[in-house]
């Protein structure tokens, strides 16, 4: 199993720095105390760092280290035995959940979430609405200019993704491509904020992201402290329902339908949203032990708490219906 094998001074590394962030807190390893690495897909780090972030200010013996890499190089940690728990935008196959057995692990796997991919442009963009087949178009480069979707004085369109490797070109490869290649307009950044700023700052740009990244909630909990997101939690309303206005989210419709939706929480609830996909969480994690307590946190009644205010769809809290017009 040759492809599950990753560099031990790396995973060594990370173990050591967790992003930075590394800090002993240990008095005796139990679910609510001691150490433990998380591998997790990039795309849904905005996603994790406030779940590690109350986590760690509920029980202040504990440490989650984080690492944000590629959705494959997540899975090839885990398989690698390197890290015990993983979130994906998938879940274990029957053969990579069988191999881990054969190693003597119990891997456990929920989904915690159903995440949206958001279409953003500049502000000074005047398209409003995008039909899949508009997307597919777009993405293969059958459509290059604005002015051919509306009359428009900007000109050639620019794709911008997060990274080559990320779960979000995948999706998008997969679900509207059939696995086809990407036209010459479309490019990659390095980071989902980077994705943000190219938008912010190009307006022929369109950008592909994850909608945690555009809630106006979390990008306004940058700055607040995990203490406030968990009094957050007391309370009952905790339905994110606004972008960060510096960027406009498309509406997107099906192309047997009139009606367009962007990727409000209700709408992805109900699947009139059409661009959406399930985040995994696994661990291989034993009961008492760290790993096993952040992967029943986030599982949980609270964290799927936290995972509602970062614009997503929690698996297991259904959001209040509002109007979001």
């Amino acid at each position: 199993m040759n492809k599950y094998l990753i560099l031990a001074s790396v995973a060594l590394t990370l173990a050591f720095t967790g992003c930075g962030k590394y800090s002993d807190k240990s008095n005796g390893v139990t679910s609510t105390s001691g150490t433990t690495i998380l591998a997790c897909d990039a795309s849904f780090e905005n996603i994790m760092e406030q779940e590690i972030g109350v986590f760690e200010y509920i029980y202040p013996d504990v440490s989650v280290l984080p690492y944000y890499i590629s959705e494959k190089a997540a899975v090839d940690s885990l398989m690698g035995l390197h890290v015990p728990s993983a979130v994906l935008a998938r879940d274990l196959t029957p053969q990579e959940r069988q191999y881990l057995e054969s190693n003597k692990k119990k891997p456990k796997s929920k989904r915690i979430a159903v995440d949206a991919i958001a279409l953003i442009v500049n502000p000074a963009n005047t398209v409003n609405i995008l039909s899949i087949k508009e997307i597919k178009e777009i993405l293969t480069g059958e459509i290059t200019e604005w002015n051919q979707l509306e009359p428009s004085k900007l000109g050639k369109i620019s794709v911008v993704f997060d990274n080559e490797g990320s779960s979000t070109v995948q999706y998008m490869k997969d679900s509207l491509l059939s696995g086809g290649k990407f036209g010459q307009n479309v490019f990659a950044q390095n980071t989902n904020p980077e994705v943000f700023e190219a938008v912010k700052n190009n307006k022929n740009a369109i950008g592909i992201i994850g909608v945690s990244w555009i809630s106006a909630d979390m990008r306004n909990s940058e700055t607040s402290s995990a203490e406030s997101m968990a009094k957050s939690l007391e309370v009952e309303d905790t339905v994110a329902s606004t972008f960060d206005t510096s960027v406009k989210v498309l509406k997107v419709r099906r192309d047997d339908s009139i009606e367009a939706y962007q990727p409000y929480q209700a709408y992805i609830y109900d699947g009139r949203y059409p661009l959406f996909r399930s985040i995994y969480m696994i661990t291989t994690g034993v009961g008492g032990t760290p790993s096993h307590g952040f992967f029943s946190f986030v599982t949980g009644f609270q964290g799927q708490k936290i995972i509602m205010k970062t614009g997503i769809l929690p698996a297991t809290v259904h959001p209040r219906m509002v109007n979001v017009e």
